[in-house]
């Protein structure tokens, strides 16, 4: 019987990573959060699961070395369009942690997602330094942008993923490729959720809410509330009948009149979390939570890939042989 797979994640936030990659059949041994709310989060839904709670930089990876998967989603800030894009000179920039623990590890395999504007021009030269650090530690690199509705989510939510295998693996990743046109539209994945307090106007809703649904954000810590963000991005709910300036508490009841709010419930659901997912009972922390997380289905995804290629050996598996960085 073949051992289960092992992974150690850093950045862990409220379990989206964590939550499809153990979906793809990793063992989690350990999550690194620094966020106490989120560390509560992870634990409420996940007894089972190891969360440290501490920062990264505090972090000693010399006890998991051997580690199958090194993962993480680490903070998007400094690279995100919507903040001042400061990269390597903002302090919660942790890429450098991760090449440490990548040292200290050496897992089998890495994987390191991020925001869109990480692949931005600005940052060529150190996004070149982050791979060929990982190139040097042994690992043969790839880097992607992947769109999370091309894999069942209903929503325009592009993001960067690094994935390493090392170069003593005998297989080689590929990335999956997903179905551009596979995502349901807002209306279909939160008609239930909208009409559970018998709303009259649901099926309407939902028949006009016949797209996918802009990218959620959660804010920072110190910045963002209970809402679905900026201008541009309430004008893009608007055209989907949603109200954008807050989050609701509930469904809309059965004489409501007007374009109702997303509960919190239903922002999980757009960003592929199952219902039984918790996000607590306090609705800011929930939304941020919610809006800064990596989709379930995608981590997936690209899990499975990676579970592939590191049991080739074993279940002779035809992976894709790319001995050289490819960068799509």
């Amino acid at each position: 019987m073949q051992r289960p797979l092992t992974c150690v994640e850093i950045c862990a936030g409220a379990g989206g990573q964590a939550l499809g990659l153990a979906s793809a059949g990793f063992t989690h041994i350990a999550l690194i959060e620094y966020e106490a709310d989120y560390c509560k989060i992870l634990k409420l839904n996940r007894p089972e699961w190891n969360v440290i709670c501490q920062d990264v930089h505090d972090f000693d990876g010399k006890a998991y070395q051997g580690v199958d998967l090194l993962a993480g989603g680490v903070p998007c800030p400094p690279f995100s369009i919507a903040g001042k894009q400061l990269g390597k000179d903002d302090e919660r920039d942790l890429f450098p942690e991760a090449i440490r623990l990548i040292r200290e590890m050496q897992p089998r395999a890495v994987m390191l997602e991020n925001v869109r504007g990480f692949l931005d021009p600005n940052f060529n030269e150190y996004r070149s330094y982050i791979l060929k650090s990982i190139e040097k530690l042994g690992y043969i690199t790839q880097i992607r942008l992947i769109n999370a509705s091309d894999f069942g989510v209903p929503q325009l939510r592009p993001r960067v993923v690094i994935v390493g295998i090392h170069k003593n693996e005998p297989g080689s990743f590929r990335y999956p490729e997903g179905n551009p046109k596979g995502a349901p539209t807002v209306g279909k994945v939160l008609y239930d959720l909208m009409a559970e307090n018998k709303w009259e106007g649901a099926r309407q809703w939902a028949k006009k809410a016949d797209k996918i649904a802009p990218t959620l954000v959660g804010g920072s810590k110190k910045h963002g509330g209970p809402d679905l963000g900026p201008v541009r991005a309430r004008n893009a709910w608007a055209e989907l009948g949603v109200d954008g300036r807050g989050v609701a508490d509930s469904a809309p009841p059965a004489d409501f009149e007007g374009m109702p709010r997303l509960t919190s419930r239903m922002m999980a659901r757009i960003q592929g979390f199952p219902d039984t997912w918790s996000f607590g009972q306090k609705k800011t922390i929930a939304c941020r939570m919610i809006g800064n997380a990596f989709p379930p289905p995608v981590a997936k995804a690209i899990g499975e890939r990676i579970k592939e290629c590191l049991e080739y050996e074993s279940v002779n598996n035809e992976c894709e042989i790319s001995f050289s960085r490819a960068i799509v």
